[in-house]
């Protein structure tokens, strides 16, 4: 029974992420979106701090998917993804470059050793994929780039999985920042879109120590 009960323990922590701030906070919270909500910051200023916050993800730890579900309550769900887009495009674009530039050092300076190694079985397996694979989890989104960056992937092979992995994201968050503001289900919405990355990085994790042991239990040929 404890076999089975321990791997489920991560994953269910994880889900409880959104609900166990709103028993303890949950009013306070909800009393400070109430609040901005009455004095909204003017549709430039959101603009703006969106590019902003997501542009600097590669050097900060900023929650992109809780940037974006916000930039969609405020801006709406087009305008929203567009803007989301464009500042998660910027930053990757930013921390692919550098990688390029300056390689292993830089990567290193901004990423751990042990994430660019996780992005490198991935990468041996899928090839430019692992781009899209990882966008949405954190920190192996930003390893995938800088790792790619500092073994010199192409522009032309860049270009694609970031173009179309940056558009779906910003478009599932924005779009859930829009709905969820219409139907007054934004502070439970912010939890969510903290929650689910985590989720998807703790799969991830999951399978990667699992496919590391199992290559070290294998036998030599």
């Amino acid at each position: 029974m404890r076999d089975m009960v321990r791997p489920l323990l991560p994953v269910v922590v994880v889900l409880l992420l959104p609900i166990v701030p709103f028993i303890f906070w949950g009013e306070q919270f909800a009393g400070w979106v109430e609040a901005w909500r009455e004095n909204p910051p003017a549709p430039l200023y959101t603009v703006l701090a969106t590019l902003g916050l997501l542009s600097s993800d590669i050097f900060l730890p900023v929650p992109s998917s809780v940037v974006s579900t916000l930039a969609g309550s405020q801006l709406g769900s087009l305008l929203g993804t567009l803007i989301s887009w464009a500042g998660m495009t910027l930053g990757t674009v930013i921390g692919f470059a550098m990688a390029r530039r300056w390689g292993q050092t830089w990567a290193l300076r901004m990423a751990r050793q042990q994430d660019l190694d996780r992005i490198r079985r991935l990468r041996d397996r899928l090839g430019p994929v692992v781009l899209v694979v990882t966008r949405g989890v954190p920190v192996l989104a930003e390893a995938s780039v800088l790792w790619m960056g500092m073994h010199g992937l192409p522009w032309r092979r860049f270009w694609g999985p970031i173009l179309l992995s940056n558009l779906g994201l910003s478009l599932a968050y924005s779009c859930f920042g829009a709905w969820a503001e219409s139907r007054g289900w934004l502070p439970l919405a912010l939890g969510f879109s903290i929650a689910f990355p985590v989720l998807l990085a703790t799969i991830l994790g999951r399978t990667y120590r699992a496919e590391t042991a199992a290559s070290h239990e294998d036998p030599p040929a």
